[in-house]
Parts: structure tokens; C-alpha cells; sequence
């Protein structure tokens, strides 16, 4: 991984990151009792990492395009499960292109299961919701 798509990556970790803090805020009405704070939400990082990670390892398994064919950013939108299963993916924000919205879902459903997300990040439905930028073809 080179030095642009590494701090690309790092970028959309920070957004990720951010985010899903919020989302656990909001879905946690009260003080984890055996957790502090600041572990929790070291756990919720660290999960959001790892769904990143596991996305852009699978884009690197993938059959490549050609040099300045098939390149952009798609916005996708998905569900896991709390066994981490992606229930739904869909794109949020298209690319313009449909072969590289496709190919977006298709590196998602790819790259699942992930790991269960943390409890923080889980709704009453027993799931979780995210939404981000994948930028392809790089």
C-alpha cells in the first residue's frame, strides 16, 4: 500500500471513527457497568477498522481494471447483523458509473461476515447501520 492510499485510508477511518462514536452515543442510554467509557469506545474503533481493513483488503484481491478505466468513489450504505453478516448494502451516493457501483456491493459482500459489531453500535433490532465513501480503482 503506497504512502497516498495508505493516509486515504486513514482519512476515512477518522470519518468512520467519528461517526460511529455518535451512532454509539446516541444508541447507549446509560454508562456501560463493567466497561469504562474510553474502552468502549476503543472497542468501537477498533471494529470500524477492521470492516474498513476487510473492504479494502478485498478490492485488493480483486481483479484489477485497467489504468484509468473504472476508477471513483461510491458511497455505500450497510446493515450488519450483531453475528456480522451484512443484512443490506446499497449504494448511497453513485459514482456515475454502474459497473463501479456494482463492483462496490459486490467487494462488500465479498469482504463479509465481519466480526459481530461491539454492543455500543447495536440497535434494540440487534443490528447496526453504516454509511461511508469507497473510493475504487485506485
Amino acid at each position: 500500500m503506497g504512502p497516498r492510499s495508505f493516509a486515504g485510508r486513514l482519512g476515512l477511518c477518522a470519518a468512520l471513527l467519528v461517526a460511529g462514536e455518535a451512532i454509539a452515543r446516541e444508541r447507549t442510554s446509560e454508562q456501560p457497568t463493567s466497561r469504562t467509557a474510553s474502552q468502549a469506545s476503543s472497542e468501537v474503533r477498533d471494529w470500524l477498522s477492521a470492516v474498513v481493513t476487510k473492504i479494502a483488503d478485498a478490492e485488493g484481491g480483486a481483479t484489477k481494471t485497467p489504468r484509468g478505466k473504472g476508477t471513483g468513489t461510491v458511497t455505500i450504505r450497510l446493515q450488519i447483523a450483531a453475528d456480522g453478516f451484512v443484512n443490506r448494502v446499497v449504494v448511497e451516493k453513485s459514482s456515475g458509473s454502474p459497473d463501479l457501483d456494482a463492483r462496490a456491493l459486490s467487494l462488500v459482500r465479498t469482504a463479509s461476515p465481519f466480526s459481530p459489531p461491539p454492543a455500543p453500535l447495536l440497535t434494540e433490532a440487534g443490528m447496526t447501520e453504516l454509511a461511508f465513501p469507497l473510493r475504487l480503482g485506485r
